[in-house]
């Protein structure tokens, strides 16, 4: 199911990301103290009064060797692309500028609902000078401070009486997965190549694809669903060149799939970005798959792959759990493995464990490892058992949290990986004080 999508956009010192990290909450901070799992965000998951929804924080979106001006008008294009529902955030302090009379412009020509958040209220005397905003033509201005948190709720309850249902039925037995990766690494080459006819553009240069084509096939009985994460859903509105965007559209992909193929260009090697896309799919929860790609073109001895793999896994740290395949779009190299993989790691994500073996394993697991202790105090578990899946979710049940130390848990993943396997999906283990 597709999340409806909120843009906050607006000119810079608006306080556009205090208010992206204010709706975001704690979803925003990663709780992961593994190196390599990007804190740079543009994009994250908020929830009010039940209903969950995708944001996007327009100014972390740089695109650059534009003029001011000129950025601030591709950002608020992006938001009218990208989202159901825009925030248009100004401050109170400057009042109306001609970048804010740039922005409600572009809006007005947009079709989708604006809101428009007037920041930087935090003293309650202030509310009186929102009324000049009302020159923006975008309705009633709504009072917030994006510090302090007060106004927000009532922007909520308006954003989210915009947003549809989503009617788009989940089909049963469907598998969906998506290549990922930053532009160039040949995505749409193995789209191509995978399917064995030229379904989308194929282009040296990044950035090509323009339109999202999600596209059905059947191997060995199983259906899949392959979303083309490149697409764009108008033509002529494109910034490619931009990192950050690249990742963005690479999110709205992740967040459709059961699967995520990551792709690295064996030429190129691994580069940061590489790093930021799949940091969002282990962080999601998706089953990850690394697709090395271009690998006939490499020159190779009887040390090459395995030299790129421990870069891989250097590099990738917290993906450690996930495959790694080697191919070539060109020739066709193991395409032909990728839809037996992607079937394993989506058995895998939904794979249940009973919790009588499940609390076997972790007796094992402390008789080869005690658990720590702090100030004479033993960390004591009494009870696991798994709660969820996609990604599988285990609750351990302990005297005191704060006595499970990151390591350790690090470790119960393992032993629980070496009993189970678990390939290609990430594991959550969550702690709870036994009442």
């Amino acid at each position: 199911m597709t999340q409806p999508t909120l843009a906050i956009v607006g000119r810079p010192n608006v306080g556009k990301s205090t208010v992206f990290n204010r709706i975001a909450g704690e979803r925003i901070s990663i709780v992961e103290d593994i190196a390599g799992v990007t804190r740079d965000r543009i994009y994250a998951t908020g929830e009010w009064l039940g209903k969950e929804f995708s944001i996007i924080d327009t100014g972390g979106i740089e695109l650059s060797d534009a003029p001011f001006m000129e950025q601030i008008k591709q950002q608020a294009e992006i938001a009218i692309e990208e989202a159901d529902v825009i925030l248009m955030v100004v401050s109170v302090q400057e009042g109306i500028t001609d970048a804010d009379d740039l922005v409600a412009k572009i809006l007005h020509r947009s079709k989708k609902p604006i809101i428009l958040v007037v920041n930087k209220i935090d003293n309650p005397g202030l509310r009186n000078e929102i009324y000049e905003f009302y020159s923006l033509g975008l309705g009633d201005p709504y009072p917030i401070s994006g510090a302090h948190g007060t106004g927000l709720g009532d922007v909520l309850d308006k954003a989210i009486s915009y947003f549809k249902e989503d009617d788009e039925p989940e089909e049963e037995g469907l598998l969906k997965f998506s290549f990922i990766g930053r532009p160039n690494v040949g995505k749409s080459s193995l789209i191509n190549a995978l399917l064995g006819e030229n379904r989308v553009i194929v282009s040296d240069i990044a950035g090509t694809t323009r339109d999202a084509i999600d596209t059905r096939f059947e191997a060995d009985g199983q259906k899949y669903m392959m979303i083309d994460t490149a697409g764009i859903r108008k033509r002529g509105k494109v910034y490619e060149s931009t990192e950050k965007y690249s990742v963005l559209r690479a999110m709205r992909a992740i967040e459709r799939s059961d699967v995520v193929l990551m792709v690295l260009n064996a030429e190129e090697g691994i580069i940061e970005q590489d790093k930021k896309v799949a940091g969002y799919a282990h962080e999601a929860g998706k089953g990850v798959i690394i697709v090395v790609n271009k690998w006939d073109l490499i020159d190779k001895d009887d040390h090459s792959m395995q030299k790129f793999t421990d870069d891989i896994r250097n590099e990738f740290l917290y993906l450690d759990y996930a495959p790694i395949i080697f191919v070539s779009a060109k020739t066709k190299q193991r395409l032909a493995n990728l839809p037996e993989m992607i079937a394993e790691v989506s058995e895998n994500q939904n794979l249940r464990i009973s919790s009588s073996v499940l609390n076997e394993v972790i007796l094992d697991a402390i008789a080869i490892n005690p658990t720590p202790t702090d100030k004479g105090k033993r960390l004591k578990i009494f009870y696991t058992t798994q709660v969820a899946i996609k990604p599988p979710t285990f609750v351990v049940f302990v005297n005191e949290e704060e006595m499970m130390h990151f390591s350790y848990k690090r470790f119960l993943e393992n032993q629980i990986r070496q009993a189970f396997g678990f390939v290609g999906t990430p594991i959550r283990i969550i702690t709870r004080k036994r009442k």
